[in-house]
């Protein structure tokens, strides 16, 4: 029997099913053709997207942040290259003892080291930001797959914590976080570049696929402050701090004639180059952003503003007895005299004078005043987070508000607003805008405040506080003629003021017959029995204006007799409501 046969091995199908199944085929083998001539041929994009997306990669290129310096060209903040540690996910493979090793090259505990390896994303992370030199060469000797090392750029500051609250800080993605850095970012930050690169299935670089997009390097920033005085303020205010026993301070330094920021230190103090650990009180710029009642600093616009008005005059009597009501508050003076001119009023700090002279006014008059001169409003330095403080509409006023307000209760300012508001004193009635860049003099146009008689005529009464029977004697400077007001006011806590908390204040100028510098200082909480204004803010404000002087070269305006008053202060209390 041959095989055609059986009939068990004949295939016994009908033509039109062998056609039927022969067409089919061919038309598979069709689609499959112009599916493939599709793709290969008249469509490529999708296929080599899918390959690029495995090979090729697009790399960041870093920009180097531009450099921010002092008034002179000193560095405050550098940007250095380092590297940091990153891993991609979908390549790593560590064995148990490469890990050990990578745990101690990092510093790391292995729980540490576990926790972020194991992130889940899809794309590369970083493990470690940055890593030292020696470290570096240690990961590049281990050779892991999946690890890798990228080149970026670290924030360091030559000033470290002297000008730290001005300066401020970036972040690790070298993003500005505070101060100067934070407000300039796009300015300093410049623009990043681009690469793209082909590599292996090992991750090793082959080839550079386009051309290198340059980084665009970030721009300079000079500031206005100088370094010099800005560390004579640091050091000052950190000794003051220190012996009185003090809950923390600020100075600032202005520039009469440009309205530059020339110094402003803070206590507490925090360094820009140790990121970890960072607390939120250290690094708040008290002097921009904090507020307190002024006390008795705010005295010279109240005779200002009556002055300007034509009611009273420098050498007017008024008679000033121990005691004054207003309403349901009695307002005392410290030190009584029974008759006093407005000039003494200023001098001996006088808080009935001060509320005698106010009350002539209406509260518009005297609201007017007080925000011609910047209370109320942004003192407009442009640093982040600045403060406009508080001054309440003066139809909202009652009778006792509108005299306490008199001697600086009531309203609230910053010191750099406060210390900007005497620049009216120091430039015959005009005050200039502020600044933290430095600039050039002829770039600036000032805005009237005050006449330049009435204004001279305040200076006048701010002189006579730093002379003898005045309640700054202390804050002389030896060759210059000085100008200031004292302050001390009671703390508000828990909406009540502490009989045994106090914010001691001093604002001045020199030399006083043309003035250059003005400097404000605030002391927080001193303890120790002595809590004056004149007594323990005028000494950090003399010796930081006196080196300042020194340093600037400014002539001097008086003979050498004017010293320093060296007595024991007076710890007798302050009055209720105000004082020296």
């Amino acid at each position: 029997m041959n095989y055609h046969s059986r009939k068990l091995l004949k295939l016994n199908l009908a033509p039109w099913r062998m056609a039927a199944l022969g067409c089919l085929l061919l038309a598979g083998f069709a689609v499959v053709g112009v599916r493939a001539f599709y793709l290969q041929g008249l469509n490529t994009d999708y296929l080599q997207g899918k390959g690029d997306a495995v090979s090729n990669r697009n790399l960041t290129l870093p920009a180097h942040r531009g450099q921010v310096t002092d008034r002179h060209g000193q560095l405050l903040a550098i940007s250095t290259p380092v590297e940091s540690l990153w891993a991609r996910p979908d390549e790593l493979k560590l064995s148990a003892a490469e890990r050990a090793q990578l745990a101690k090259v990092l510093e790391f505990t292995p729980q540490q080291l576990d926790k972020t390896l194991a992130r889940k994303t899809r794309g590369e992370f970083s493990v470690r930001r940055p890593v030292t030199p020696e470290q570096a060469a240690r990961i590049t000797a281990m050779g892991v797959p999946g690890l890798h090392l990228r080149r970026e750029f670290r924030r360091y500051y030559p000033a470290g914590e002297v000008a730290a609250h001005v300066v401020g800080f970036t972040n690790v993605d070298d993003i500005g976080q505070e101060g100067v850095e934070r407000a300039y970012q796009d300015w300093l930050a410049g623009r990043e570049g681009r690469r793209q690169i082909q590599r292996d299935r090992r991750g090793n670089t082959i080839r550079d696929l386009t051309p290198i997009k340059s980084a665009q390097v970030g721009g300079n920033l000079a500031l206005s402050l100088d370094l010099n005085i800005q560390y004579l303020a640091h050091r000052e205010l950190a000794a003051a701090i220190a012996q009185h026993k003090a809950k923390g301070g600020s100075v600032v330094v202005l520039d009469a004639k440009t309205g530059e920021i020339l110094a402003l230190a803070n206590q507490p103090i925090f360094n820009p180059n140790n990121r970890r650990n960072y607390q939120p009180g250290p690094m708040r710029n008290r002097a921009v952003i904090d507020t307190f009642e002024p006390g008795s600093t705010i005295k010279p616009f109240v005779a200002a503003a009556v002055l300007e008005r034509g009611l009273f005059a420098p050498g007017s009597v008024l008679e000033t007895p121990e005691t004054w009501r207003v309403g349901n508050k009695l307002v005392r003076d410290v030190h009584p005299h029974p008759r006093m001119t407005v000039t003494e009023i200023i001098q001996k700090s006088s808080n009935v004078g001060a509320v005698k002279l106010a009350m002539s006014l209406t509260p518009q008059q005297f609201w007017d005043v007080l925000h011609r001169s910047g209370f109320g409003e942004r003192p407009g330095s442009g640093f982040p987070g600045e403060t406009a403080g508080r001054l309440r509409d003066a139809a909202t006023w009652k009778p006792v508000e509108h005299a306490t307000m008199a001697y600086g209760y009531g309203l609230s300012v910053s010191l750099l607003q406060l210390t900007r508001a005497y620049m009216a004193f120091a430039n015959d009635g005009e005050v200039m805008p502020l600044s933290f860049l430095r600039r050039e003099p002829q770039e600036i146009i000032g805005e009237r405040v005050f006449s330049p008689a009435v204004a001279r005529e305040v200076r006048a009464m701010m002189e006579a506080v730093t002379q003898e029977g005045g309640t700054g004697q202390r804050t002389r400077v030896p060759g210059y003629r000085v100008a200031g007001k004292t302050g001390t006011a009671h703390k508000l806590v828990d909406g009540r003021y502490a009989p045994d908390r106090y914010l001691s204040s001093f604002v001045g100028m020199a030399p006083a017959s043309n003035p250059r510098l003005i400097i404000g200082v605030v002391i927080d909480e001193p303890s120790g029995g002595v809590y004056y204004g004149g007594s323990v803010a005028g000494p950090v404000f003399a010796q930081v204006m006196a080196a300042s002087l020194r340093q600037l070269g400014l002539p001097p305006d008086a003979p050498e007799t004017a010293t320093r008053v060296t007595q024991k202060p007076s710890l007798v209390p302050a009055a209720s409501g105000g004082g020296a």
